[in-house]
């Protein structure tokens, strides 16, 4: 099974959207948070599956959504780091300036 790791800003941003999410229900909390999980670890499987974005970044990441949420990823590191993990209506070429 692939293996992944979270910059400290992905960590921040998993806690901050199950944080939000619990507000309304902890049940769906868990879940998306478990999906997007489940997503990141097939991404260390297969880093080929995510999308590349040149509308928003020319760096070398790629991005897998999961529900709302954008994974963004380093397709050629080992393990897989995952630099971000934002909801797709964020302002996402702002906020990949200050981690990439």
């Amino acid at each position: 099974m692939g293996r992944f790791a979270l910059t400290d800003e992905a960590k921040t941003d998993l806690r901050d959207i199950k944080d939000y999410i619990a507000g309304d229900s902890i049940t769906q909390a868990r879940k998306v948070i478990r999906e997007i999980r489940a997503m990141m670890k097939l991404l260390a499987d297969m880093p080929g599956i995510g999308h590349v974005r040149d509308d928003l970044t020319h760096e070398n990441v790629r991005f897998k959504s999961v529900y709302s949420y954008m994974i963004i990823y380093r397709p050629d590191t080992k393990p897989l780091e995952v630099i971000a993990v934002l909801h797709g209506s964020r302002d996402i070429p702002a906020h990949l300036e200050d981690r990439t």
